[in-house]
């Protein structure tokens, strides 16, 4: 991206990017091919992203050099520094301390959607295993089980959802579970079941307004299509761009002083579920979501440069989207989505190979860049994500898994149905003026 200087000479844009591990990478990739000047700090010792882009040592070396700093996730101490840097008079886009507690603490997020008018399903704070079991056989009914409190990705996904009416599966997995989890929870909450579509809408956010159009998002979350198996994080998702939506308006936009308020600079999301009685907040994605932010890559038509710039100072920003749907696919190896040594080691430096020299709509995940090849990279396995667009869901969907399949890699697999439930959840939607 360039503007004029003072003298009238083109000027270059730096942005300095600083990852925990390495995911905003496929960002600053997009970024630096636009023309800009970019700077890559990943907080681990990693191949992730070698080759690809100028990695440096200490970002802090480099935060005066920088036109825009660009932290990629909550924890870390991210949103604290983010919030001293903006002090400082830095232009940065990342957390703040408040949105990191928004995320990382749901008591807390919960209180937050509450405090601003959101309806949330009722729920109960628990410290003590046989309390809650207990609980649920004065109070019988259908609860899904979440850790809460200041917890990592990996514990959230340490919960159940109740199916039995009067929850007694639920009492049996605590009886089993409680003298395992006790030693690793020990905060969790019950939240009445409710059923319906699980739809996400975010936005960006440039510390004064919303800047929009707004993105409504389907995730799916688990590793096998069908959503069986393990909660990985995500493996695909199916999302279109929006003007303000009931959805929105009901949810998030109901969020903006408090975000003006805190400082915070950048995307924002919160997920719930709808149906026919309206719409419960679930939990709030404060940062880039992945593979959310590859997938935007394919819907936004706006240079990310001169958008981030813009944003980054608070200013207003015509985003250019394309109409219809997008699709994202996340392609992983082994360990995926566990942390397994003696994978890693059998898979690390694999070639990443294509039967057409054709790489639109492939986004970088843990991957590097060899004397012109793509190779393996990192721990996870988490490798590649890829995209596809269209005027509907079907023909989205059809792009995207024809890109997939143009990827050589052994033992690499997918979700088969991402995007598949669009057909029959819009109805719902609409008939509900969710959108």
């Amino acid at each position: 991206m360039e503007s004029k200087n003072s003298n009238g000479r083109k000027k270059i844009k730096k942005f300095l990017f600083v990852s925990s591990w390495g995911m905003i990478g496929d960002l600053a990739w997009h970024i630096q091919r636009e023309g800009a000047e970019v700077r890559f700090y990943l907080d681990c010792e990693d191949d992730v992203l070698d080759g690809f882009l100028d990695k440096v040592e200490d970002w802090k070396d480099h935060k005066d050099w920088a036109d825009i700093i660009i932290f990629d996730e909550v924890g870390y101490g991210y949103g604290k520094i983010a919030d001293a840097l903006r002090k400082e008079g830095k232009f940065v886009i990342g957390g703040s301390a408040y949105t990191d507690k928004l995320e990382e603490d749901r008591e807390f997020g919960q209180a937050e959607m509450e405090s601003v008018g959101m309806t949330i399903l009722p729920h109960w704070n628990f410290s003590d295993f046989d309390e809650a079991i207990k609980f649920i056989q004065e109070n019988p009914g259908r609860y899904v089980f979440k850790p809460s409190g200041d917890i990592s990705g990996n514990e959230k996904g340490i919960l159940f959802i109740g199916e039995e009416e009067d929850g007694n599966d639920i009492i049996e997995v605590l009886e089993h579970n409680k003298k395992s989890w006790s030693k690793k929870i020990k905060n969790f909450v019950l939240q009445k079941f409710a059923s319906g579509v699980e739809i996400a809408v975010g936005a960006f956010f440039n510390g004064n307004d919303f800047v929009y159009p707004v993105n409504v998002n389907f995730e799916h979350k688990k590793l096998f299509p069908g959503d069986i198996g393990p909660y990985t994080g995500e493996m695909g998702t199916l999302m279109f761009w929006s003007e303000p939506n009931n959805l929105f308006k009901m949810t998030l936009e109901k969020m903006r002083e408090k975000l003006k308020e805190s400082g915070y600079v950048g995307y924002i999301d919160i997920n719930c579920i709808a149906n026919s009685r309206g719409i419960y907040p679930l939990e709030f994605t404060a940062r880039f979501g992945y593979p959310t932010i590859n997938i935007q890559m394919e819907g936004v038509t706006s240079l990310w440069s001169e958008f981030f710039y813009s944003l980054s100072r608070g200013e207003g920003f015509d985003l250019k989207t394309k109409h219809g749907f997008q699709v994202g696919v996340v392609v992983a190896v082994p360990p995926f989505p566990y942390h397994a040594k003696a994978e890693v080691e059998m898979y690390k430096d694999f070639s990443i190979l294509f039967k057409r020299p054709n790489l639109e709509g492939i986004h970088l995940g843990e991957v590097k860049l060899v004397d012109g090849d793509w190779h393996l990279a990192g721990t996870t396995g988490y490798t590649l994500i890829v995209t596809g667009a269209n005027s509907t869901v079907e023909e989205a969907r059809e792009q995207a898994y024809k890109r997939v399949r143009n990827i050589m890699l052994q033992n690499m697999f997918y979700r088969t149905d991402i995007g598949e439930k669009w057909y029959h959840e819009s109805d719902h939607l609409q008939t509900w003026g969710i959108l």
